[in-house]
């Protein structure tokens, strides 16, 4: 996963001391390596997952004498080996084998255009030795986080990977920003870029482009944005057509995630996603594939697991199956650390899930597929026309990664939530009514969106989030 953090000052020397401090927060998402490096106004901090180039040759941050550049990179670049060549054949020298330094020559050779060329999930910063300049860049679709706080006229600014450790770097306006809590509870949790639910930091949106000058002046622009219109040579396609072009390219997004140098397992919920990508990796040849399924005890009448379906998926493809299973006191002690490791309030159940499947894959994989992001793809949610005349896995309802035990709150579960908002912290804070908090604990699973979301568990989870973060 990898987290990185950094600073850059317009008024003197960056603090190494705070990125220092900052990375060091994300040692969790980076367990195998770390690095801080600094020059006059700017300091670069990182936490290494290995993944790619297990050498040190690879660590970071990672610089490069010759062409004045230092990078910290998060993220996967799937087309990194064609670009390595292109890039050889340009007259480039390599001392690493891994996908950052094609990064770091990728922006020498073709400037912020670089991204242009990245097939993949990426953020990077970049900083040049000898003008000072900045660069910062987020893939197309924003799957790899990149925060910054620091206000325009301010002369200095600081990034993570995460919200939190730039928190731990001090000096942050923790001030609850009311259109992201606006957001945050019309939206299911989410919160837009480029706001967060925190007034001093901002999220740089996808698909964008930050230069920012050693005197701190900043510029930035979007480098791709979906078009939605049909293509005029796709006007005549028939519907096997479109079968066709949907399963080649799910063939080529599967393959293009197996660049790794250490195996690769699925996050197989049973669901048509994962289970389409565990069929297509079987189908590549992938040897002693690895899949983990994650299910929870039942609560309020709603089942808390789909392992009918994953089951059925896992004995089809012969794969290495572990089957996790949650008990109501396991799911309990967790939830602390759960709200603790989210970089933003997050109330979808999913976060819990992963949080707990994470640990059980982590200690077999360090790399995993899921199908996260294709229900917007394959229309997957109850608001999508339902798909009619379709295979077992598929004519079924869609599921949302069950926790029963958080859609309906009861015991435990309710008494934590209960807490936070009575907490004298909350009341101090002043976001929500007393007398509306008090009559959702009265009938907490009343209130239900039609994700079976928790109305009580959003407004808790917001809380517990920011105490966890130490936010007043």
């Amino acid at each position: 996963m990898c987290g990185f953090a950094g600073e850059l000052r317009s008024d003197g020397a960056a603090d190494a001391g705070a990125v220092a401090r900052m990375a060091a927060t994300m040692h969790r998402r980076g367990p195998d390596g770390s690095g801080v490096w600094a020059q006059g106004g700017a300091a670069l901090g990182h936490r290494r997952l290995k993944v790619i180039d297990l050498s040190d040759a690879a660590g970071q941050p990672m610089v490069d004498p010759e062409l004045g550049l230092a990078v910290v990179f998060n993220g996967c670049v799937y087309n990194y080996p064609e670009l390595r060549r292109e890039l050889a054949g340009a007259g480039y020298r390599f001392f690493s084998t891994g996908d950052t330094e094609v990064v770091l020559k990728a922006y020498h050779h073709w400037g912020t255009d670089f991204v242009d060329h990245l097939q993949g999930m990426f953020a990077c910063a970049i900083v040049e030795r000898d003008g000072g300049r900045l660069v910062l860049a987020r893939d197309r679709l924003g799957i790899k986080p990149l925060y910054l706080a620091g206000g325009p006229d301010t002369r200095r600014l600081r990034f993570a990977s995460t919200l939190p450790a730039l928190l731990a770097g001090g000096d942050v306006d923790t001030t609850v920003d009311p259109v992201a809590l606006h957001h945050y509870l019309s939206f299911h949790s989410v919160v837009p870029p480029p706001r967060t639910i925190l007034a001093g930091v901002a999220k740089l949106a996808p698909a964008t482009v930050m230069v920012v000058e050693a005197d701190g002046t900043r510029r930035s622009h979007c480098y791709w944005e979906p078009n939605h219109e049909r293509r005029p040579a796709h006007a005549t396609r028939s519907d096997r057509d479109w079968e066709d072009a949907v399963l080649a390219a799910l063939r080529l997004a599967v393959q293009r995630r197996l660049v790794a140098d250490v195996p690769v397992g699925v996050l197989l919920s049973g669901g048509l996603d994962s289970s389409l990508i565990v069929g297509l990796l079987a189908e590549a040849g992938q040897p002693g594939l690895a899949t983990f399924s994650v299910g929870f005890e039942d609560a309020g009448g709603r089942k808390g697991d789909e392992f009918v379906y994953s089951d059925v998926v896992a004995r089809t493809f012969a794969t290495d199956h572990h089957q996790l299973r949650i008990s109501s006191t396991r799911l309990h002690d967790a939830l602390e650390g759960v709200v603790a490791a989210m970089s933003e309030p997050m109330v979808s159940h999913d976060a819990v899930g992963f949080y707990l499947l994470s640990e059980e894959v982590s200690r077999h994989v360090k790399v995993v597929q899921s199908g996260q992001g294709a229900d917007e793809v394959f229309a997957g949610y109850h608001w999508y026309p339902p798909l009619a005349g379709v295979a077992g896995v598929i004519d079924r309802p869609k599921g949302y990664f069950p926790v029963p035990a958080l859609s309906h709150l009861q015991g435990s579960e309710l008494e934590l939530v209960a807490a936070a908002l009575r907490d004298p912290a909350a009341k101090e804070r002043g976001l929500f009514d007393p007398a509306a908090v008090e009559e959702l604990l009265d009938a907490p699973n009343r209130s239900l969106t039609p994700l079976g979301g928790n109305t009580c568990w959003q407004l808790g989870l917001l809380e517990l989030w920011l105490q966890s973060q130490g936010i007043r």
